[in-house]
């Protein structure tokens, strides 16, 4: 296949990509089924925009960096808070409906903000903006989708990208697409953690596809684990629960954050939320594994009305959150790392963009809760226009590959429950060189050559082997605590590891964050 943009992936950042791409041939290649095997649809909090004559761009710009402990790509950022209400509106073209007060916007607080600014649509959000953009999208002739296809390795030579290798995962023929400009939108790795509230698809596909073939990776060490997830299924209880004054209980009923954040307490930012959650449980002090969380003060109809998912998953559990409380406890989420990009999208691989989950630098240490539906849209913009400039003088290139194909016996499902386990013991919440070490150790010491069987389960386990090394060997870099990074053995945040390690090739290096706050803030 040929086709002039491959946009890889099939969520909120992909398809806003390819609206921007409309008027030439494009190919959206997706893992599962477009839309809804991404993360956005299944996102219910918010997106953050100011709006509010009350906020402003420089309070956004600050509650962001801060929440990143300083060690995001201010530019990034910058173009974060400046065109997310810009894209909020393109949403509403598109067809997506926000709640509203009045001729207002509605928005409530959440977690690490000085000023409520998440737009929502009741607690389903990333459902009414995927179903916007689908709506939106399917006016297009050119843009065509592949469903339930995977990606196993770009095509690139001489540091240049000219599409992918795929593979067909009903009849498993291995199949490229050549393309002038080739669109990373693929999401996170939530995948690599037995508890996550991601779907399947989510096993570090493109991080490993980029990485292979030269990419330079940054902050992979900062996985985020969203504090409040279904105790042990990781189905995801959204931050608006605590957003609309939702407390979180120990088992003696304490309201226990006082302890951890008094002044923020349920609003703190996430990495501190779920380490808070993580001692009372790790301390004897949790319920059955989780702690409570507990909106049964508020009106019935507050609930019914901004809270109907959360309150109709709980039913569906035998649980009415309007009389009785929750039971949570952190499940893998986001992945603040990821692909090096500049304020255009570029990736270091000419011909190769990256955009939304998959693209790290915009959040730093620690992603404030309703700036990733933000991230989809402003940076699948640009990713899509940055695509459709590059093109212009390009030709599309024929350049063929081999691919190694698995020859063993052994199912992969095996070495992927192993690599789960051993993330989740040594490789989550709270971390020290002895787990990291044993962590990679034992990934490193699992034999690809053993493993054939079914061929998606042996190239996402390939895959979740080389960023799961990519994680640990970043961790183990970082020696210090920062953000969603929280090193037991090295407890504190230090000046001199305010900056990015940037991996590629096998090379791990520190890069020193130079950017000067108070005089970055005079610039917005």
């Amino acid at each position: 296949m040929i086709t002039d943009i491959l946009i890889i992936g099939g969520g909120g950042a992909a398809l806003r990509a390819a609206i921007e791409c409309r008027g030439v041939d494009v190919i959206i290649a997706v893992k599962g089924l477009l839309g809804k095997s991404g993360c956005t649809v299944m996102a219910e909090g918010g997106y953050n925009a100011v709006f509010h004559r009350e906020d402003s761009f420089k309070k956004h710009f600050y509650d962001t960096v801060k929440g990143g402990a300083f060690i995001n790509n201010f530019r990034l950022v910058e173009l974060l808070v400046k065109n997310a209400p810009k894209e909020l509106i393109n949403l509403e073209k598109f067809g997506s409906l926000f709640d509203r007060k009045g001729k207002f916007i509605a928005q409530r607080p959440f977690g690490g903000q000085s000023f409520p600014r998440t737009c929502y649509s009741g607690d389903r959000t990333g459902h009414e903006i995927i179903r916007g953009l689908l709506e939106y999208i399917n006016k297009f002739e050119r843009i065509k989708v592949l469903e339930e296809v995977m990606a196993i390795k770009l095509i690139v030579e001489n540091n240049r990208c000219y599409g992918a290798l795929f593979l067909d995962l009903i009849n498993e023929k291995i199949f490229p697409i050549f393309a002038k400009a080739t669109i990373l939108a693929t999401g996170g790795a939530g995948q690599l953690y037995p508890i996550t509230s991601n779907p399947i698809q989510k096993t570090g596909d493109g991080f490993a596809l980029a990485y292979n073939e030269g990419a330079e990776l940054i902050d992979m060490e900062m996985v985020q684990f969203h504090p409040t997830g279904i105790v042990g299924k990781g189905i995801l209880v959204t931050e608006a629960v605590r957003g609309e004054g939702g407390i979180l209980l120990n088992k003696n009923k304490e309201r226990f954050m006082e302890r951890y954040d008094k002044e923020r307490m349920e609003l703190a930012t996430r990495d501190v939320v779920a380490r808070a959650i993580y001692r009372e449980i790790q301390e004897g002090r949790g319920v059955n594994g989780g702690v409570y969380l507990d909106v049964s003060h508020l009106p019935s109809e507050v609930i019914e009305k901004r809270l109907e998912t959360t309150l109709r998953q709980f039913l569906r559990l035998g649980i009415d959150i309007r009389k009785e409380p929750m039971l949570v406890s952190p499940t893998a989420h986001h992945f603040m790392g990821g692909l090096r990009i500049d304020e255009h999208c570029k990736t270091n691989i000419e011909g190769l963009f990256a955009c939304g989950e998959v693209a790290g630098g915009v959040h730093g240490a620690n992603r404030l809760g309703g700036n990733a539906l933000a991230d989809t849209q402003v940076f699948g913009a640009i990713a899509g226009r940055s695509a459709l400039e590059f093109i212009e003088d390009e030709k599309i290139e024929k350049i063929y590959v081999d691919i190694e194909l698995p020859s063993g016996e052994e199912k992969a499902e095996k070495y992927i429950e192993k690599v789960k386990k051993l993330m989740w013991n040594h490789v989550s919440i709270i971390r020290n060189e002895e787990g990291l070490k044993k962590a990679l150790k034992e990934i490193k010491s699992i034999d690809l050559e053993n493993v054939g069987g079914n061929l998606q389960k042996y190239f996402e386990l390939k895959n979740m082997i080389t960023v799961s090394k990519l994680v640990i060997e970043s961790a183990l870099y970082r020696k210090e605590s920062r953000g969603a990074h929280y090193r037991e053995d090295y407890p504190e945040t230090k000046e001199k590891w305010r900056g990015n390690i940037i991996i590629r090739e096998n090379k791990i290096k520190f890069e020193k964050n130079n950017y000067d706050v108070e005089e970055y803030l005079k610039r917005l």
